[in-house]
Formats: structure tokens, C-alpha cells, sequence
């Protein structure tokens, strides 16, 4: 299994592990840890399943909250909070206003404008991002304008930004040396280019945040449709507004191709059904044709030159080939 490197933490709770008639003090614990500060809100279900990453220069919480009030006291330390609710609404509070944060949008504040809440009295799936003003104050036009703004939801880099840490956020691929840091850079170039990049520091946000993005997105994608045996690229880059010349040129950056990358990932899939006691009973052709392959001599053909054995192989040697 892999290990997540010092310089990245992570922290999970879910009250689904905790009694009805212990949650309440559950989630009170959690905001006098300095994890989480939330207050229960009187007659409404408490609801909490929360991850937090603590990454180099970048925090990183998402899970979903329902039935509390987030609060934070001003800080010394000027840090920007982007919170983002991929779904659900929420209000957020500061200095006396308030404004609703609907489902897809985001609400930018600075500790430095004084104490904020964020309210959620029904359950909101939500990601929310810190990071120090000095990051990101160089790369906008207007960092004073941090203090209860809202961001639409149809931002494309808004959108990226919620792709990007839905798909880079687990521990394997934390795991890799300074993927950790690179993750934390690329979430500042996304931040910036949602609350508004400008000049140079836009073009480079753009040059590489918004590429990992859109490669992390795209990966993600081919992942969740990998047992389509029509995924080509034509279709992929339409998905995501964008030229299939595009996506070529994202996995040239990468250091591989499309074509690569989907038939390593079916490989790897295939590999791993045949070694699975679990599907034992199940035809060598099927788990060719469920993990995408629509051609039955071309899938032993490939899985033999990749693992040097084949599918009978290692079904017979359980992954041990």
C-alpha cells in the first residue's frame, strides 16, 4: 500500500462511524481539535464525512456537511478560503453580510477581513481550499478583492479546479516524489485563474495548472468509461470541449500517448480480474470484453507482450506470474 509523504497529511472523519446520540459532542471535538470548527445547528441533522489534506503551502478539505455552521476567527496570518459546493447551498457570513453560495458556486474570503461563516443547514458536497494571500495576491489583478466574493459556477477554471482534486487527492499518487508539491502548485494557478488571473501569471497558470487539469480530468474519465470499446479520442475531447489535437498533445507532455494510456489502464485492469480469486469463475473473454477490448486475439496478443504471460497464466499463478 502506498504511504503518503511526510510533507503531505491527510486526516478522514465520517459520523456514520459514530452513534446518533454521540455525534453532536463528535463534531464539537473536531472544531476543538482546530480540525473542523463547526457547531451543530439546533433541529437539524447532523450529517459530517470529511476529508482534510494538509499539502505543501495548501490545505485541502472535501467531503459533505450537513446541519452545522463552519466558523472561522480572524487570523493574523492572511490566508484565502475558496469553498466550492459541488452540490447543495450553503450562506456564508462576514463582517455583518451575507451572501448565498448556490450549487456550483464558490465563495472566496480572507481571514484577514475578520471572522466568517459558513452556514449548511441541508447537506452539501463540498470542497473547500486554503492557501496563504501571499501565494496568490501576485498572480491576480485585484487580491483586495478577497473579502465574501462569489464565484459562478460556469468558471471554467472553477470547474477544473473540482475535477483536479476529485482526481489527485489519494494516497498513491501522493506517493510519487514531489507530487505532493506539484499538486499544491497546481491548485494555486487554479485558484488564481478563478478569482482572476491576469498577464504573464495567467498564461503560465494556464500553461500548468490548467493543463494538469485537464490531463487529471481526462484520465479520470477514460477510468470511469474504460469498459467502452468505442472511448476514442474524438469522443473523449468532445466531452470536455476541447480538440482531440489537444488531448494529443496533453499526453505528449506526459510522456506517453492516448492510445498508451488506455491500453495500459485496460491491461492493468484485466490484470488484476484475472488474479482476483472473486472472478475465477468468470470467462477469459469476458473480462477481455468488460475492460474495453473488442478484439479477442488483439487483448492476449498485448496482455502477453506487457506481462510476459498469458491471461491463463496468471489467472493460474493468482497474479504471482
Amino acid at each position: 500500500m502506498a504511504t503518503v509523504p511526510e510533507a503531505t497529511r491527510c486526516f478522514s472523519f465520517s459520523t456514520d462511524r459514530v452513534s446518533a446520540r454521540a455525534r453532536v459532542d463528535a463534531v464539537r471535538e473536531l472544531g476543538e481539535r482546530g480540525v473542523v470548527p463547526v457547531e451543530p445547528l439546533r433541529g437539524r441533522t447532523v450529517h459530517v464525512d470529511i476529508t482534510k489534506w494538509f499539502l505543501p503551502g495548501v490545505g485541502v478539505l472535501r467531503g459533505t456537511l450537513s446541519g452545522l455552521c463552519q466558523r472561522a476567527e480572524a487570523r493574523a496570518t492572511d490566508e484565502l478560503f475558496l469553498g466550492v459546493n459541488v452540490s447543495g447551498v450553503s450562506s456564508a457570513t462576514q463582517r455583518g453580510r451575507m451572501v448565498p453560495v448556490r450549487h456550483g458556486d464558490a465563495v472566496l474570503l480572507s481571514g484577514s477581513e475578520g471572522a466568517f461563516t459558513i452556514t449548511r443547514p441541508t447537506r452539501v458536497r463540498f470542497i473547500g481550499v486554503r492557501a496563504p494571500r501571499k501565494t496568490i495576491a501576485p498572480l491576480v489583478a485585484r487580491p483586495q478583492d478577497a473579502a465574501l466574493r462569489v464565484i459562478s459556477g460556469r468558471a471554467g477554471a472553477l470547474q477544473l479546479l473540482t475535477r483536479y482534486v476529485a482526481g489527485v487527492l489519494d494516497a498513491e499518487m501522493l506517493a510519487v516524489p514531489d507530487a505532493s508539491r506539484l499538486a499544491a502548485t497546481h491548485l494555486h494557478d487554479l485558484i488564481a485563474l478563478a478569482v482572476g488571473a491576469t498577464g504573464d501569471a495567467a498564461e503560465v497558470a494556464e500553461r500548468r495548472g490548467v493543463r494538469a487539469a485537464r490531463l487529471q480530468a481526462i484520465k479520470s474519465d477514460i477510468l470511469a468509461n474504460l469498459g467502452d470499446d468505442a472511448l476514442t479520442i474524438s469522443l473523449v475531447a468532445a466531452r470536455h470541449g476541447i480538440t482531440p489535437r489537444y488531448v494529443h498533445k496533453l499526453f505528449e507532455d506526459d510522456g506517453t500517448t492516448y492510445t498508451q494510456f488506455v491500453l495500459g489502464q485496460r491491461l492493468d485492469r484485466a490484470y488484476r480480474l484475472l488474479s482476483d480469486p472473486r472472478c475465477v469463475g468468470r470467462d477469459i473473454s469476458a473480462i477481455a470484453y468488460d475492460v474495453g477490448f473488442g478484439d479477442l486475439s488483439y487483448f492476449n496478443r498485448t496482455f502477453r507482450r506487457r506481462f510476459h504471460g498469458t491471461p491463463s497464466d496468471i489467472r493460474h499463478a493468482g497474479g504471482r506470474f
